[in-house]
C-alpha cells in the first residue's frame, strides 16, 4: 500500500516550459460561526458530571451547509455527539448585524479560513439543572408549588 499525501498535487519532473502558468482562483471558501449543541456520548471529554455541551466554532466552507456538514462529520469523527447547530453567518454577516468582534475570535476566523478547518473556539459544559428556567418565583426563594 503506497502513503497518500492528502492535500498535495503530484506535478510531472520533467521540462514544461511550453505549460502556460495557471492562474490561482480566489478562494471561494468562507468561515462562519456555528454553535453546536451536543450530547453525551462515551469518550466524548466532556466534564464527568456534564449533561451536554454548546461548541462555538468557526467552520470555513463554500457555503454554510457545507461547514455545518463538514462540522458535525467531523465532531461525530471525534466521538462528540451533535445535537443541534445554529449559523450565525460569517464575519461581515455578523459585523453588519452589529456584533463585536475580539481580535481574538478574527484570528481564528482567520485560522479556519488559511486552514480550512473547523475550529472549536469555546465549550460551555452543561450541568443538571442549568437548563431549568424559574417563571414562577414566588417569595419563598422562588420555589413552584
Amino acid at each position: 500500500m503506497t502513503p497518500r499525501m492528502l492535500g498535495v498535487t503530484a506535478t510531472s519532473m520533467t521540462d514544461s516550459s511550453d505549460a502556460k502558468p495557471k492562474k490561482k482562483k480566489p478562494s471561494r471558501q468562507q468561515v462562519f460561526t456555528l454553535l453546536v449543541e451536543v450530547g453525551r456520548k462515551v469518550g466524548d471529554g466532556l466534564p464527568k458530571d456534564s449533561t451536554g455541551a454548546a461548541l462555538m466554532i468557526y467552520a470555513s466552507g463554500i457555503d454554510e451547509a457545507e461547514a455545518v456538514r463538514e462540522t458535525v462529520a467531523i465532531l461525530k469523527q471525534a466521538d462528540v455527539a451533535p445535537l443541534d447547530v445554529s449559523g450565525y453567518g460569517t464575519l461581515d454577516e455578523r459585523l453588519a448585524e452589529g456584533h463585536e468582534i475580539a481580535q481574538e475570535e478574527r484570528e481564528l476566523m482567520q485560522r479556519a479560513l488559511d486552514e480550512n478547518s473547523v475550529i472549536v473556539a469555546q465549550m460551555t459544559p452543561f450541568f443538571e439543572g442549568d437548563d431549568e428556567i424559574d417563571d414562577d418565583e414566588d417569595d419563598d426563594g422562588g420555589a413552584v408549588h
